[in-house]
């Protein structure tokens, strides 16, 4: 007897099964000849486990327009932006705009964030806000909170005591935002403080690195490095990275094996990368995104990030990480049937282990699973359809009725759904 069973679902590998639930665990995969309190019928449908995004900003999340518009696009001016909304936003409202942002993020199978949380005010009204956010949320969500000098380390007074106050206070990751510093050795020391700091606590560490146009800002050589002295394999991200996309060639060719031995994991966010990046170039223009592929050639962990959300980076947004996935597949042309299958594990089970989560679709792992209106992890990425269900730690916590178009064409059938069984390689 089980509290509930997912029914014949295709799962992200190709297997058709059955998930049986009890409790918050998933209790049994296979064909289930059982009976449940209750009973999903997902056949030809995928199910998969839930989204997770490793990259966000929540404290600035569904705040576009505040206090004005960001007229040029760039990095520069949102940041700039998001200074003059912090003097001024309050705690409950950081609160109400992450909350209603996490109602969009159950709707979609978004059920794990990395949230970066600024601390570059002597108040920590962001960190006080997220904090209670994560405390409403964890009957559902992983929200993890990385505590970030939106204003650098160094370049902000208090930025470096208020990281560590707000480490006091149970943020969980450490970050920092090394290009942002006054001069490329005050961010190169900036990397090594924080990796220390990561190091003596235990603690992951995740930083904004080399999210910028120029090539000489060779950050993630230095976090790979420090990585490696501090002993941080395997806990450290570099997020955007969007300098290596104008490297030298040659120079890349020998930082990317220093990353793959340090163990440093890559977060590009496709959706704001090419939106931010290039704004300087007029022909030939840049894409903003860091070397996917050939991070991945070298076994270089890359997870997608969504990264903002209608705030003063970015316009757009739903909360849903196959957009991430479609467009990061588009910008680096990840075509193959089997990179496109890649592009999906980007945005669920890569960017898990990114985080470090008790996570996937097999006994004993936490029952948080997604049933999509495709037939497989490709014609998801394709499609990015209706999440029809989405159950988190046994409870289904979002529904949506199928919903085919109705047509009157005439000798043409009477409904039509955009599924299509492509050929597989």
């Amino acid at each position: 007897m089980f509290d509930l069973i997912v029914r014949g679902g295709t799962l992200p590998d190709g297997r058709v099964a059955d998930v049986g639930i009890r409790g918050d665990r998933i209790a049994a995969i296979g064909r289930l000849e059982a009976e449940a309190g209750r009973v999903i019928d997902a056949t030809g449908d995928l199910v998969s486990p839930p989204f997770v995004d490793p990259h966000f900003h929540m404290d600035a999340t569904l705040s576009y327009g505040l206090p004005r518009v960001n007229a040029s696009g760039t990095l520069l001016e949102g940041i700039a932006l998001w200074g003059e909304l912090k003097r001024i936003v309050t705690v409950e409202e950081m609160i109400a705009r992450a909350l209603a942002y996490c109602d969009w993020a159950a709707s979609m199978g978004l059920l794990a964030i990395r949230s970066h949380v600024d601390v570059c005010d002597d108040r920590l009204l962001g960190v006080q806000a997220l904090l209670e956010v994560r405390e409403q949320v964890k009957g559902w969500m992983d929200l993890q909170l990385v505590a970030f000098p939106q204003d650098g380390l160094y370049r902000d007074p208090t930025a470096r005591a208020n990281l560590l106050r707000a480490l006091d206070m149970g943020v969980d990751v450490v970050g920092g935002i090394p290009h942002f510093e006054r001069t490329m050795a005050e961010g190169a020391a900036s990397v090594r403080d924080l990796c220390e700091i990561a190091a003596d606590r235990g603690l992951m560490l995740d930083l904004h690195c080399d999210e910028t146009d120029d090539p000489l800002s060779r950050h993630i050589e230095t976090l790979a490095a420090e990585v490696i002295r501090t002993g941080l394999q395997g806990r450290a991200a570099g997020s955007h990275l969007t300098s290596m996309h104008s490297m030298d060639n040659y120079y890349v060719s020998k930082l990317l094996p220093l990353m793959a031995e340090a163990r440093v994991a890559a977060i590009p966010n496709p959706l704001i990368n090419i939106v931010l990046q290039g704004r300087h170039d007029t022909y030939p223009k840049r894409r903003g995104l860091t070397r996917v592929k050939e991070m991945q050639a070298q076994g270089i962990s890359v997870g997608w990030g969504q990264d903002c959300v209608l705030d003063p980076w970015y316009s757009l947004g739903t909360a849903d990480m196959l957009d991430v996935a479609f467009m990061g597949l588009h910008v680096a042309q990840m075509t193959h049937p089997a990179e496109m299958r890649r592009c999906f594990d980007m945005v669920t089970a890569e960017n898990a282990r990114i985080m470090g989560l008790d996570y996937g679709l097999h006994e004993g792992a936490p029952a948080s699973l997604v049933v999509l209106d495709a037939g497989d992890a490709v014609e998801a990425v394709r499609l990015r359809p209706d999440r029809l269900c989405v159950i988190a730690q046994g409870r289904v916590i979002s529904e949506k009725v199928r919903n085919d178009a109705r047509l009157s064409l005439p000798g043409r059938p009477e409904s039509v759904r955009r599924r299509h069984k492509a050929p597989s390689a």
